[in-house]
């Protein structure tokens, strides 16, 4: 692709958006932003030009994407909250890719999950389906990219994984804790992203690390990494899922709610086709296991603070 080609990543600021956009600025394109969060001070210095979502207003939305020839979509909503929700998050973003098509935009990458279905009692999958088929039946060249569960610096699962296991003297997993996971470095998928962007091939394609593991599996490998190798203790999910309730009291935060739990367990996160990513959780854990879980990172003080760059673990 032309250097002189503009872009645009929803979310930059933020996690994934931001490693998009970074391989975006080193080919050479121009990168703009659609946020939530235009004031939030960017990693990028005056690189990325920052646009509001404009949800409520789809001609600026539409305005905003002029001259964009690839549209990054990271935009979604992790659970269900006072200030913000699934339903909501879905017709933002049927709005996104209405005003994409309206703009001209010739392609969009989408960030979806494994495993989605139109049928599925967790309105997370669910609503990712619906966006899925929207986004096929619009007319727009579409690359729709479902990863499972991401690990990198400004990450939150597994470095909260990493803080209880630092923190508390055992852990405590849903059931057995043999139902698996595939994560995938955020750097892996966003190279991804911006490949699929290159192209103009409709398809799906499941972003998956080379590791597979239980989540027993994962925690024993989170704790000996970081030098605190826990007893793990196997139990019922709806006492697992209270106990987490305790612990989001103590970090003001949610630390994990009862459809992640139902999906962890239906084994949603998991694939059986090859790895798209190359990075091993297990290495990467190993060169940061001196700040991996040395603090909590919080979803909704994310939320709340507009204007701070995310931390790195």
């Amino acid at each position: 692709m032309s250097s002189s080609q503009k872009h645009a990543v929803t979310g930059a600021f933020g996690y994934s958006g931001r490693y998009i956009a970074q391989r975006l600025l080193n080919q050479g394109h121009e990168v703009i932003t659609l946020t939530n969060s235009a004031e939030r001070a960017s990693p990028f210095g005056n690189r990325v030009q920052a646009y509001p979502f404009n949800f409520e207003n789809t001609e600026l939305l539409t305005e905003s994407l002029r001259g964009v020839k690839v549209l990054y979509n990271t935009y979604w909503v992790r659970f269900n909250h006072e200030t913000f929700q699934h339903a909501s998050a879905v017709a933002n973003t049927l709005k996104l890719f209405q005003a994409a098509k309206a703009a001209g935009v010739e392609r969009v990458v989408h960030i979806s999950i494994t495993n989605p279905s139109l049928g599925s009692p967790l309105e997370y999958f669910r609503g990712k389906a619906e966006l899925e088929e929207a986004l096929m039946a619009s007319g727009l060249s579409y690359s729709i990219l479902r990863p499972t569960v991401l690990f990198g610096k400004e990450d939150i699962l597994i470095n909260n994984i990493a803080w209880m296991v630092r923190k508390f003297p055992v852990f405590g997993v849903f059931g057995d804790g043999q139902y698996r996971l595939q994560p995938i470095y955020v750097d892996d998928l966003a190279a991804l992203a911006v490949a699929e962007g290159a192209s103009r091939e409709n398809r799906i394609v499941n972003a998956i690390g080379p590791e597979t593991f239980t989540y027993r599996e994962l925690v024993a490998v989170i704790g000996e990494v970081v030098g605190k190798k826990r007893p793990i203790l196997s139990m019922p999910p709806v006492l697992g899922y209270w106990l987490g309730r305790a612990v989001s009291l103590l970090v003001d935060d949610v630390l994990v709610t009862r459809e992640e739990i139902e999906g962890l367990m239906a084994g949603l996160l998991c694939v059986d086709t090859p790895p798209t990513g190359t990075t091993s959780l297990t290495a990467w854990a190993r060169r940061h296991a001196a700040t991996l879980g040395k603090t909590y990172t919080s979803e909704l003080a994310r939320r709340r603070d507009r204007t701070a760059v995310y931390a790195s673990n």
